[in-house]
């Protein structure tokens, strides 16, 4: 009789540890044109999309998935950044200028110059600051967003990656190339801390959890480092796909997913008591790494495009790079759904 309650209960107990919902690809959104692309940022209040495409940011309405929108002109855009309903942010890394734009009108405002290659961006509503990542001076600078002044450089001492803020004004930022967390005083412009990643090497991709402190640092060794935010200890290695760029929670589903390199996108679930279980590996196209949620409707949109052979050399260019190249006219966002509440 003891065993029949034991198996019992562990049969009542079994779905609890299932995962509530399986992600599936469910539609493409077309936007052609040619080039590479990187960011992309889900507006959820203002239902908006905003995916980077080379020297073009293409806006999508979030609710039709229609095209809504763009705006052109750029050296190459990364970074696209909102505010407010009526002020948003881009960093074009060609020009080596932020651009402020009227989300509502997506009428270019004003250009500021920067150092070279801005790059992430992230925003502290504590000070009203904006950082913005350079990687050839590994440093990011600080501007003012009430009156658009630049108030200072941050040297972090590495490649910055995905700086996020906390809300109370710390912004934390990956070092690729030194395999940690650093973290910013948003108030003092300095740095309180720098958090090693071992065994995690390369991060790219920074989510956070602000009801459980836990930042999520995608890293290119196929692991995913949860950390800590109050004391920068790892206290999870989840495996994650190959060669992840971003990474994203959903606070309501406790999920957390990294879009990958190597075509996949992977699924997580804190379980509690820094218990992080792998529920699905979905696959997705190689290449798409760059990834917003909207946590509104648990959608993940993740751009990509069909790849070509590496560009061969030139005269102009004899040293060309190794990565494959997007296939004119092929630029797409992936929307990636799943049923459940």
């Amino acid at each position: 009789m003891i065993a029949k309650k034991f198996l019992l209960c562990l049969a009542l107990a079994a779905p609890l540890a299932l995962p509530a919902q399986q992600y599936t690809v469910t539609g493409s959104i077309p936007l052609g044109g040619s080039g590479a692309w990187d960011y992309l940022t889900a507006d959820t209040t203002a239902r908006r999309l905003y995916v980077s495409h080379s020297a073009d940011v293409n806006v999508i309405d979030l609710d039709t998935r229609k095209v809504a929108g763009a705006l052109s002109g750029f050296g190459f855009i990364h970074g696209i950044l909102i505010v407010r309903p009526d002020l948003g942010f881009l960093s074009d890394g060609v020009k080596n200028e932020v651009v402020v734009f009227n989300p509502k009108t997506l009428e270019i405002k004003q250009k500021i110059k920067t150092d070279p290659n801005p790059n992430s961006l992230a925003y502290d509503a504590s000070t009203g600051r904006l950082f913005i990542g350079h990687k050839p001076t590994k440093s990011m600078t600080v501007l003012n967003v009430a009156t658009l002044k630049i108030e200072g450089s941050v040297p972090v001492g590495g490649l910055p990656e995905f700086p996020i803020a906390d809300g109370k004004g710390a912004i934390f930022l990956n070092i690729d190339d030194k395999s940690e967390i650093v973290k910013i005083n948003a108030k003092t412009m300095q740095i309180d801390a720098h958090w090693p990643l071992a065994p995690c090497e390369s991060p790219s991709g920074l989510a956070y959890s602000a009801a459980t402190h836990r930042l999520f640092s995608a890293c290119d060794n196929k692991l995913l480092a949860v950390v800590d935010s109050t004391t920068g200890k790892v206290v999870a290695t989840p495996a994650i796909g190959g060669s992840p760029d971003a990474a994203a929670y959903d606070p309501a589903r406790k999920l957390i997913f990294t879009s990958n390199d190597d075509g996949t996108l992977t699924v997580i679930a804190d379980r509690g008591a820094d218990k992080y279980e792998v529920v699905q590996t979905l696959a997705t196209e190689k290449g798409a790494r760059t990834m917003a949620l909207d946590a509104n409707t648990h959608t993940a949109y993740i751009s990509s495009a069909k790849l070509g052979p590496p560009p061969a050399p030139t005269p102009e260019n004899p040293n060309p790079t190794h990565h494959a190249t997007s296939l004119p006219d092929t630029f797409h966002v992936i929307v990636v759904t799943s049923a459940g509440p």
